[in-house]
């Protein structure tokens, strides 16, 4: 969800982007000036760190998920999520640092959440990377496009346009969360 907003303003801040999606239709949408598109499977180490190493980023940055379209559905996506979380993310890590980039930034969750998701962050921290906790997205084309959820959320056009400061740093871990009010 939050890929599409992010790739607009890295051109328009003038970052040369490569992104990466599972799915051929996809890569259609992708095409555009400034953008190459990368068909991959974050699950293929090896072809995921020649298509990193080819293209040869100064940042990665790990908006992955595994999500359903219906939020209904989203109990069934668990296992295939952690996945992305766990196995993704050490492969990206793995790419990241075998071409050289000099900034790692992934997306996490402002909620509680288990041994999967502190193990993600543990491993982005350690290599000096960057873990930006996000409230429930809210706005077109998400969950809630009508109705904002409960804390921690934050609209998703707002969290793209904050993610944009965590490019050029600083590490750790960050949340990207409306502020409540009392």
């Amino acid at each position: 969800m939050i890929g599409a907003r992010l790739v607009p303003l890295m051109l328009a801040a003038g970052h040369a982007v490569a992104a990466m999606t599972r799915t051929a239709m996809k890569c259609d949408a992708l095409r555009q000036p400034g953008v190459t598109p990368v068909l991959c499977d974050l699950f293929d180490r090896c072809a995921l760190s020649a298509h990193i190493e080819s293209f040869r980023p100064d940042i990665v940055m790990h908006q992955v998920t595994d999500l359903p379209d219906q939020e209904s559905n989203v109990a069934k996506q668990l296992v295939a999520n952690r996945r992305v979380r766990s196995e993704g993310t050490h492969n990206l890590l793995h790419a990241a640092k075998s071409s050289g980039a000099s900034r790692f930034v992934a997306q996490s969750i402002a909620w509680p959440a288990g041994a999967v998701v502190k193990d993600h962050e543990d491993a982005v921290v350690a290599v000096g990377g960057t873990v930006l906790r996000y409230g429930q997205f809210y706005g077109p084309g998400t969950y809630h496009e009508l109705n904002p959820p409960p804390h921690p959320r934050i609209q998703i056009d707002a969290a793209a346009h904050r993610t944009m400061s965590f490019l050029d740093g600083p590490a750790g871990l960050f949340s990207i969360t409306e502020t409540e009010m009392p």
